[in-house]
């Protein structure tokens, strides 16, 4: 019994330093996202040149995942695939500061190597920390791993808002060049910290006892159902970037004879809804994940009744205080679906096949992702209650898979 108690500890120690990894990770790429558009448009990209490289970076981000999810359990080399993938996501972060005024395909390139570091990484990455989280509850192991990131998601946009605050001398080009400079202290304490991780436990794997048998990866009808729930969640999310050009739009225009609404939204105090929207985030990770521990995919059941319907605070209505409910719902449904996601196929999946579990269910989610930003950014200049309609809709209809899946794993 002392063993094993041992081995839970070393367990929880593992979720925790890989943990804190992954809030410095956060800190490097969430605080470059809160600016990466205006930084873009500054360099000279077009609108359609920003769309498609971010939808562009998103596809191969999440599709790739397969092939490298796939290649990780061929291979079993899951520390080397994630430090590679690290090095290249926190890295490519800072390198914008150096591509010039008028370099904005460098900075397309250089997002795009970013994605593609979070596409090596993230099967190996999820696969290694199952390990530990299958001694711990994935649930709330998972949950506590999301805190950790959406903490580093709060600070990184905190962090340049910062920088933007106090940088009093200089061009506009140069502010936001220093801010991705700036990126690079907490990408190289990733680096460190991994590696310091990597040395403590060289064999995470060893958390989680082998099957006696070798069991194959199959399709079964619950994974088949659970993967169109998510891919039905995913399609109707409306991503962030759609959120912060609206209020960009609406909240910093229309509200321009109002003084108290223009001192809380303008353009300088834009990255800090995108930092309360990561608090929410963590929060209700930490929650929905240890729901799913007591109450499996049901959980999030509750969690998508919760948050579906904030895009009708968020592009339907004209209210401040409804804007925050709104983009709170959507930091809801973003933590809720990052801990119990990944939990739920650390569930279904058996150890063997589980990079490749998780490499479709990422694709999966990131195709539909893409596909869904598209169609919902061509609505919101068509006819936005046509864009919140189908937001709504497709969320909701992930619902009765999700049922289907949870009765099928009992």
């Amino acid at each position: 019994m002392k063993t094993r108690n041992k081995r839970l500890s070393q367990a929880m120690l593992f979720i925790l330093m890989f943990g804190v990894v992954s809030l410095f990770s956060d800190m490097t790429h969430e605080g470059a996202s809160s600016i990466r558009g205006a930084y873009l448009d500054l360099l000279g990209a077009s609108a359609g040149a920003i769309g498609f490289i971010s939808g562009l970076g998103e596809l191969i981000g999440y599709s790739m995942r397969y092939v490298f999810g796939r290649w990780a359990d061929k291979t079993k080399q899951y520390w080397p695939m994630t430090v590679v993938g690290y090095i290249l996501d926190v890295l490519a972060v800072p390198a914008l500061a150096l591509v010039g005024e008028h370099g904005w395909i460098a900075a397309c390139i250089l997002l795009v190597i970013q994605r593609m570091g979070k596409a090596i990484k993230k099967p190996a990455k999820d696969t290694i920390m199952s390990f530990a989280a299958s001694q711990e509850g994935v649930g709330k192991s998972f949950g506590i791993q999301e805190v950790l990131d959406q903490i580093g998601a709060f600070l990184g946009p905190v962090l340049l808002y910062l920088v933007m605050l106090f940088r009093t001398e200089g061009t506009v080009f140069e502010t936001y060049a220093a801010c991705f400079a700036v990126l690079a202290i907490p990408g190289g304490i990733t680096i460190l910290l991994l590696l310091l991780t990597r040395r403590k436990f060289p064999n995470p794997e060893q958390f989680e006892p082998t099957p006696k048998e070798y069991v194959p990866f199959r399709m079964k009808k619950e994974f088949l159902l659970y993967i169109g729930g998510i891919s039905l969640f995913a399609f109707g999310f409306i991503d962030y970037s759609i959120v912060l050009m609206h209020v960009s739009r609406t909240y910093t225009g229309i509200a321009a004879g109002l003084a108290e609404t223009s001192a809380l939204v303008n353009s300088g105090t834009l990255p800090l809804l995108y930092a309360g929207a990561m608090l929410v985030d963590a929060v209700s990770a930490l929650f929905f994940g240890m729901l799913f521990d007591k109450k499996g995919i049901r959980a999030l059941v509750w969690s998508t009744l919760l948050s579906a319907p904030f895009a009708v605070f968020v592009f339907g209505t004209h209210s401040v205080p409804m804007l925050l409910l709104g983009i709170a719902l959507w930091g809801v449904g973003m933590g809720a679906q990052e801990s119990i996601l990944k939990a739920a196929v650390t569930s279904m999946v058996p150890k063997t096949s589980r990079a490749t579990g998780y490499g479709i269910f990422e694709c999966a989610f990131g195709v539909f992702w893409f596909l869904g930003s598209w169609l919902l950014g061509v609505l919101y200049d068509i006819s936005i209650p046509a864009m919140i309609a189908v937001s709504v809709a497709a969320q909701l209809a992930a619902i009765p898979l999700y049922i289907g899946a949870a009765k099928r794993m009992g």
